[in-house]
């Protein structure tokens, strides 16, 4: 500023060095009036501009690197998204001789299991749900793996899920509760969120301190790794606490149930069946296919649905229902169900060009991305046409007071949503 005042302007007003700058405007504006009435001619007044706008200036900074000694440095905050929580069922079944009628109910309440668990949420995210599969008590399996078997391990594919089911037979043999547990412990891939809910549940009707791998052990370590062991026994209560069925789930910090294995689910006609069963065809047509095993998997899709409508209708009705479900995805061969947004479906329309269809194939990109978005709109139109349906006929079988649920899928949901409450999942039907 010195620079910009001639020689008489800074005789006049004195050494700039000397002069009183305040830190503040009200010495700023103090100043700047005594050099006015000091020097109050018209030639000054650029000399009192300059001077004013270097006292504000001093002003502001004497206020920032005031208010720098006050306020604390705030550092940001780095959100990392939220993970969906994770629902682990291991079901581990007695396959020996007398229990066709459990393996009956597996398959035919399976898909209603399936989605009850497509309401849990944490977090206000959907939980999903992962299952996997063991048999045990079989004479045909290998004594020296204490005659059990992973049939399969944890699995989001239901069709998978319930094609192993269908593929159990039952045979006499001797059934080692210690072993099966401890097995799978030890070999299934257990997650280890704070959210997640890692259950299993073994069904039987044999004593449960069989074997030469102690019970008692094998539930202290599935309790260890934060794993809950339901119990289930097939037979009458009395029987089940004899044979150690309720003090095991007691030690596995789980729930004790006893059903009739026999027992054939009761089945409700309604008015909605056939039209939610007629949904499930075109609900097929909307797959979009990709990827080497897509026609197997395709296949399978299809091969279930004929297997499961063999059992009975309300299977066929509750397979459908589930297949309306967010739980029921095929992400590994379906387009729709592995994209998450437009960009994705694109990326992966253009690395999977040569495994899709051959009518898609000879398509562009934004062709393919086109149809795979209109069949997208169909099929989320389709499952809320099932879901309404549904409701429906859910209204029409509590007004007739009745009940279709009962024996494995009652015994499995009660202790589900029993343990889930303890890590606050809460239940929400889709909308």
């Amino acid at each position: 500023m010195k620079a910009l005042l001639s020689f008489d302007e800074r005789e006049s007003f004195g050494d700039l060095k000397s002069l009183p700058l305040k830190r503040d405007l009200e010495g700023c504006f103090t100043t700047i009036v005594s050099l006015i009435k000091k020097n109050n001619t018209m030639k000054n007044l650029r000399i009192v501009t300059l001077i004013a706008t270097v006292m504000i200036l001093f002003s502001c900074i004497g206020n920032i690197d005031h208010t720098n000694e006050q306020l604390a440095v705030i550092q940001p905050v780095i959100t990392k998204p939220v993970k969906p929580a994770t629902i682990q069922i291991a079901l581990l079944l007695d396959t020996s001789n007398s229990m066709d009628g459990l393996i009956l109910q597996a398959k035919d309440q399976l898909w209603d299991i399936v989605t009850q668990m497509s309401y849990a949420h944490c977090n206000e995210k959907q939980a999903q749900l992962e299952i996997a599969l063991y048999e045990y008590g079989n004479s045909n399996l290998d004594a020296q793996s204490n005659y059990i078997r992973q049939v399969l391990p944890f699995s989001t594919d239901l069709d998978i899920i319930s094609k192993e089911l269908f593929a159990l037979r039952t045979q006499g043999g001797d059934e080692y509760c210690g072993a099966v547990i401890k097995d799978a412990v030890d070999h299934l891939e257990w997650r280890d969120g704070d959210q997640d809910l890692k259950m299993m549940f073994i069904a039987g009707n044999e004593s449960f301190y069989q074997g030469s791998v102690s019970s008692e052990f094998a539930l202290g370590m599935a309790v260890q790794n934060d794993i809950t062991v339901n119990t289930i026994f097939c037979g009458d209560r009395v029987n089940g606490i004899n044979l150690k069925w309720k003090d095991s789930a007691l030690l596995g910090k789980g729930e004790y149930t006893f059903i009739n294995h026999n027992q054939q689910a009761q089945y409700v006609a309604t008015p909605y069946d056939d039209q939610i069963i007629q949904l499930n065809s075109k609900l097929n047509n909307t797959y979009v296919v990709y990827g080497y095993r897509a026609q197997e998997a395709k296949a399978l899709q299809s091969r279930m649905d004929q297997q499961v409508a063999g059992v009975s209708v309300q299977s066929n009705v509750k397979r459908t229902v589930a297949k309306s479900t967010k739980a029921y995805s095929n992400s590994s061969w379906d387009l729709i169900d592995a994209a998450e947004d437009d960009t994705e479906l694109e990326e992966m329309i253009v690395a999977n060009k040569e495994t899709l269809s051959d009518d898609l194939k000879k398509k562009s990109v934004e062709e393919i991305k086109e149809i795979t978005l209109a069949k997208k709109k169909e099929r989320d139109s389709i499952q809320s046409q099932i879901q309404l349906l549904n409701q429906q006929r859910d209204n029409y079988v509590k007004s007739n007071a009745q009940n279709e649920s009962g024996g494995l899928e009652t015994a499995l949901l009660k202790a589900i949503k029993k343990q889930a409450a303890t890590k606050n999942y809460t239940w929400k039907k889709e909308s």
